[in-house]
């Protein structure tokens, strides 16, 4: 059978990350960064994709129990056995050098036979390398790619499907390293790492992050494990924040929505400062503020929605025949041609983000004012064109209204700044003038008053969880009658077993794919956040409980859940979710303990 994405678990280095299964394999890594090519593929295909298993020897199944360390990104898991039981300790030490991989396995009871299989494929799964014997190390090297296998116990590689295998027994006590480490094959042998002092340094360098956490309210472990997820996601380098380790995890099992989301989105701008902000974390903040500045600075009419993880432009998209995909799902994808589409949308939050960072104190960046009012500059004449809008559909321009509340906000933002900073130049009456034309396009042609609520595009019946986003950016008040009858319509027509599917849909009108998708949890947690807003604490209390309970058993979370087949679908885990999370329990019950 094959494995659920909720049975992986993430371990990371702010670099590139990792995902590993209940049955001690690690499927899916990527080196030496989020967006390289993965080294472990079985993810998206088999084992011969690549993978790293750790486990007792006779084990067939998924371990006993595994569990983050409290605070922390370090894995343990463990098997109980006829001869005994085990811990293996998974972790990626931060690293200013090459990226490790260090697994421990410790005996806990009795005497067990443990069985390591490594199999290397670069270039996501495609690629056997040459495997040596080096300095007593095994040494995987293939084109531009070198891995490092560095054991206590004794290894050797069988022909047998080209893996490294190793037997070994522990004993109440007794543990015993493995270090994975990745470098260019042109390069020296880097230097090595212990791999207990590792371990330590790891627990007591997350513990220490994890306590500078504000929010001492409801749910809190919840909070910080999605704090330490989002962390995780962080390309340290650059300050830039990954939508989700992952690629082509599917939206509907079988389905072609697979998508690559190992790149930084500017619609998490607004709500990941609002985050690290609010959470305590200013120095993640300013750095996403400072990436955001750097990936933006240029052409304005050359703006995009996402960006590589220093800023990359180009992040062109082909398929991978060679994989089979999760559970059947194809095609693989690499790369995102979304990159491509006009999101006016995406201006809003570039404008409203740099906003909240000068609100709450961030040092003022000398270029910052200018960037904006450049941006401004080409809004004014741009935004009555249709575009994609903020779910990039595929399937044609239209005026989506989410887009033009954004615009509004990018004018509004712009206002509020040269009223609050008259020393600052820019059109500030015809940015008024703009705003209050928005405004009254959006009231006049997105809103239909015959169902009292605001659509998904002009003219359009549809629907759109997007517009919950309404009362959060200010565009219209929350006890305004429009924005009641908005979520009440979306509640309505977009619910399915009371989470929220992001758009109405047959599947083909809107976005041009065929099939369906899960619910989405960021709009669920948006719908819980406007219940809110508009007095309904009680009811999003209870909604908020219901999604935070769909964490997978390490509190993690994907882009979408499928209520009747209870299991989650999509790219995992995803940053927009526990985006989500946090935001909404700082709404919820910030008050109750967020300091």
């Amino acid at each position: 059978m094959h494995p659920r994405i909720e049975d992986y678990a993430l371990i990371g280095d702010e670099q590139t990350a990792a995902l590993i299964g209940r049955d001690g394999s690690v499927d899916w890594l990527c080196l030496p960064r989020f967006d390289s090519g993965a080294c472990f593929a079985r993810l998206l295909g088999d084992e011969d994709n690549g993978h790293w298993r750790i486990a007792p020897k006779d084990a067939r199944g998924p371990c006993t129990r595994r569990a983050y360390r409290p605070d922390t990104l370090v894995l343990d898991t463990e098997w109980e056995t006829d001869e005994g039981a085990i811990r293996v300790t998974d972790l990626m030490p931060q690293r200013d050098r090459a990226p490790d991989l260090v697994r421990v396995v410790e005996g806990l009871s009795g005497r067990v036979t443990v069985r390591s299989t490594l199999r290397i494929r670069f270039d996501y799964g495609s690629v056997v390398p040459w495997v040596r014997e080096s300095d007593g190390q095994r040494v995987a090297v293939a084109g531009p790619d070198s891995v490092w296998l560095r054991s206590e116990p004794e290894v050797r590689t069988w022909g047998e499907n080209c893996g490294t295998h190793s037997e070994f027994t522990v004993e109440k006590g007794e543990k015993v390293a493995f270090v994975l480490t990745w470098h260019p094959s042109h390069e020296p042998r880097p230097p090595l790492i212990d791999a207990y002092e590792a371990l330590h340094s790891s627990v007591r360098d997350w513990r220490d992050w994890a306590g500078c956490c504000r929010y001492d309210g409801p749910y809190r472990d919840a909070v910080v494990r999605s704090l330490i997820t989002l962390k995780a996601l962080t390309y340290r380098p650059t300050g830039g924040i990954v939508a989700a380790p992952t690629t082509s995890l599917p939206e509907a099992l079988g389905g072609v929505r697979n998508w690559d989301y190992r790149y930084c989105w500017l619609r998490d701008s607004t709500l990941l400062l609002n985050v690290g902000l609010s959470a305590g974390y200013r120095e993640e903040a300013g750095a996403w503020r400072d990436w955001l500045l750097r990936a933006v600075a240029g052409d304005p009419a050359d703006l995009q929605i996402m960006y590589g993880l220093a800023g990359e432009r180009r992040l062109p998209e082909f398929e991978v025949p060679w994989l089979s995909g999760f559970a059947g799902s194809t095609p693989v994808r690499i790369g995102n041609e979304a990159v491509t589409q006009l999101q006016l949308d995406v201006y809003g939050e570039v404008m409203d983000t740099l906003a909240l960072a000068r609100q709450a104190g961030l040092p003022i960046k000398p270029h910052m004012w200018a960037i904006q009012a450049s941006l401004m500059e080409w809004l004014e004449t741009e935004w009555r064109q249709p575009d994609e809008g903020l779910w990039e559909v595929r399937g044609g321009r239209r005026h989506f209204v989410h887009s033009k509340v954004m615009v509004w906000v990018a004018a509004d933002r712009a206002v509020r700044t040269l009223e609050q900073n008259p020393h600052l130049e820019g059109d500030l009456e015809g940015w008024r003038a703009m705003r209050d034309e928005v405004h009254r396009e959006v009231c006049e042609k997105g809103y239909d008053a015959e169902r009292n609520t605001f659509t998904q595009s002009y003219g359009s019946r549809e629907l759109d969880a997007a517009l919950l986003l309404i009362p959060r950016v200010g565009f219209l008040p929350p006890d305004d009658p429009r924005v009641i009858g908005t979520i009440d319509a979306i509640r309505a027509e977009l619910s399915h077993e009371g989470f929220l599917r992001r758009y109405s849909t047959d599947g083909t009108t809107v976005d041009g794919l065929p099939g369906d998708e899960g619910t989405f949890l960021a709009c669920s947690f948006w719908l819980a956040e406007a219940l809110h807003m508009t007095g309904r604490t009680q009811e999003a209390r209870e909604l908020f409980d219901r999604l935070a309970g769909l964490a997978n058993d390490v509190g993690l979370l994907s882009e979408e859940y499928d209520p009747v087949a209870d299991r989650q679908l999509g790219n995992f885990p995803q940053a927009f979710s526990h985006i989500g999370l946090v935001n909404t329990a700082l709404a919820l019950f910030g008050g109750d303990g967020a300091g």
